[in-house]
């Protein structure tokens, strides 16, 4: 009897945290970022970058327009471009969807999707590879509630000819 108490009192943490931490790691991201090809452009010339997203089954993300003004909107900013200039972010265009918790569809979206972000190559930019890092920021809800926002960094490569 002293052994299976002795047993079970050190194991019972260790067995929690084996069995939650999995979870509390898989819970920590709800919108994914693809792999990202390597921009190449000429100096003066117009270019574009394809990011690929990934909404985890189950969820969606707002929009770059959310429904309501409490909704914190998918949105891509830039902290440094290097040789390009920031231009357009080209959304795609959402769905409306009718969850539990609103009284109203709301614009989401899911699944896989690309947002374009649009470069001008600066006319006096050096020749050579470069990256530009910018951050996207969403609010993941499932169909039940929404969590709080998050940021994820973006870097896309870039090769000036």
């Amino acid at each position: 009897m002293a052994l299976k108490s002795y047993c079970k009192l050190p194991y019972r943490p260790l067995l929690t945290a084996m069995v939650c931490l999995p979870l509390l790691a898989q819970s920590s991201g709800y919108l994914r970022l693809g792999d990202l090809p390597k921009v190449i452009g000429k100096r003066g010339a117009a270019v574009q970058a394809k990011i690929p997203l990934a909404v985890r089954p189950g969820f969606h993300v707002n929009s770059n327009t959310p429904s309501d003004e409490y909704l914190i909107p998918l949105k891509l900013t830039w902290k440094a471009t290097g040789a390009l200039e920031g231009g357009q972010i080209a959304y795609p265009k959402p769905s409306l969807e009718k969850y539990e918790f609103s009284e109203k569809p709301l614009s989401v979206f899911t699944g896989n999707f690309d947002v374009v972000a649009n470069f001008k190559v600066a006319a006096n930019a050096p020749a050579g590879p470069g990256a530009a890092v910018g951050q996207l920021r969403y609010q993941a809800c499932s169909d039940r509630a929404c969590f709080p926002p998050k940021t994820i960094e973006v870097a896309i490569p870039y090769q000036v000819q």
